[in-house]
């Protein structure tokens, strides 16, 4: 995975995931079917290990690929990867404790209706700039979203309701 975003703060000791013999240690089951490699997928096992929330990955089409990802686990723990896909599209899952008063973190736009997010349901947002979310508890302690850009609705409803739960 790629470094920490540059507006997270440097990890310190309380915000390292399990070491390599932990993360040896750990069932992988349901990670193995992630999309991305198996140090990606090892990843989302060693954050899902370290975090009281459940965390989840997706299951992609070919042409899909990891093109960063953080974690912090301060402050409850907080997971953000981007995706890349075909003819430049995007989504990112945002994951945790990230945006837990509500205030703007969230998109908003016209109501797509409820849609699923994995096990959760959420609820589908079309932006003014034409991004796509399903956002799932917003402003709650915990919350959950999929943003995707240069993607339609059907196209961001299959990748949700096609979400892993990885643990929690």
């Amino acid at each position: 995975m790629a470094a920490a975003r540059t507006d997270d703060p440097t990890a310190g000791p309380s915000d390292t995931a399990p070491d390599a013999t932990e993360t040896a240690s750990l069932a992988l089951e349901p990670a193995n079917d992630c999309t991305g490699t198996p140090d990606n997928r090892t990843f989302y096992s060693s954050v899902a290990a370290a975090v009281a929330w459940t965390v989840y990955c997706p299951v992609l089409p070919s042409g899909w690929f990891v093109e960063g990802g953080s974690y912090r686990l301060g402050g409850g723990g907080r997971l953000v990867v981007t995706y890349r896909g075909p003819a430049g599209a995007h989504f990112t899952l945002r994951e945790g404790h990230w945006c837990t008063d509500g205030s703007g973190c969230a998109p908003t736009g016209a109501d797509g209706g409820a849609t699923g997010f994995g096990d959760h349901e959420g609820s589908l947002v079309t932006a003014p700039d034409g991004s796509v979310a399903i956002v799932v508890d917003a402003g709650a302690p915990v919350s959950w979203e999929l943003v995707g850009d240069g993607l339609d609705a059907g196209t961001i409803r299959t990748f949700g309701a096609a979400l892993i739960a990885v643990g929690g």
